[in-house]
């Protein structure tokens, strides 16, 4: 498979985000989400989690789109969905207009009062499982000038499934672990790398000293920090202390 320098460094950076273990599976399907528009030259994105206990898909994750669209989608669409659950079946990258052909999807009510609505014309999907458990899935779409996705973009988007997978696995791993421990409130909304940037700041250490305990540069602890100011609704580090963390594990 032949692959642009371009599409090298892109690839690099979505495999490096799939190994990292400090995202939820909602930030990692986010993320994911960027970083495809930018690697298969589409314009939206959208992600859900089938499940199928309640028999519908949820958890969503959205770019480029209309919220209120994706609401409509949620309430009524996606139980007249013609495409979505032939693609779930598949089980790996597959273009729209392999399930069905793009004039008859157009003409049907799901383009036209629901996937026209935010310019969504040419389609690939890929879902991801574990077993029969569903993970999440990956909805990737182009405008109409754009052109259908090809066998190449089918590639990349196969070649990612597996460290797609596994990354929502491990995520999904940790959220139970951490829901099964008492902790204060608020701890839980942060990742496991926040939180050992947090032990950290409640041990006194500078910027400088927890990037080099943690291996990572000091802009990156300032993310870190960042947002775990915003998780837990304060707004400097000397708030830190109020907080009892439980120990590390």
């Amino acid at each position: 498979m032949y692959l642009t320098g371009t599409e090298q460094h892109a690839l690099r950076g979505v495999f490096a985000l799939l190994a990292e273990d400090d995202h939820g599976e909602r930030e990692i399907r986010e993320h994911l989400g960027r970083a495809l528009l930018n690697l298969l030259h589409a314009d939206q994105f959208a992600s859900f989690v089938w499940d199928a206990g309640s028999g519908s898909f949820g958890a969503r994750v959205a770019l480029h789109m209309d919220p209120a669209n994706l609401d409509r989608y949620a309430q009524w669409h996606q139980h007249h969905d013609p495409i979505t659950f032939v693609l779930q079946s598949r089980r790996r990258a597959t273009r729209v207009t392999e399930v069905m052909p793009q004039r008859e999807l157009m003409r049907t009510p799901f383009f036209n009062d629901f996937l026209a609505r935010d310019g969504l014309h040419w389609g690939m999907n890929l879902h991801a499982f574990e077993g029969g458990r569903a993970l999440g899935d990956l909805r990737i779409w182009r405008r109409k000038g754009r052109g259908d996705f090809g066998d190449h973009e089918k590639a990349l988007l196969n070649l990612i499934e597996p460290a797609f997978a596994g990354a929502l696995q491990r995520a999904q791993r940790a959220a139970a672990s951490a829901a099964a421990v008492p902790a204060p409130a608020g701890w839980t909304l942060l990742s496991a790398r926040e939180q050992e940037v947090a032990r950290c700041v409640r041990e006194g250490l500078t910027d400088k000293e927890i990037a080099r305990r943690l291996a990572v540069g000091v802009p990156t602890v300032r993310t870190y920090l960042r947002r775990i100011f915003d998780k837990l609704g304060i707004e400097r580090r000397s708030a830190l202390a109020g907080w009892v963390a439980p120990p590390a594990r």
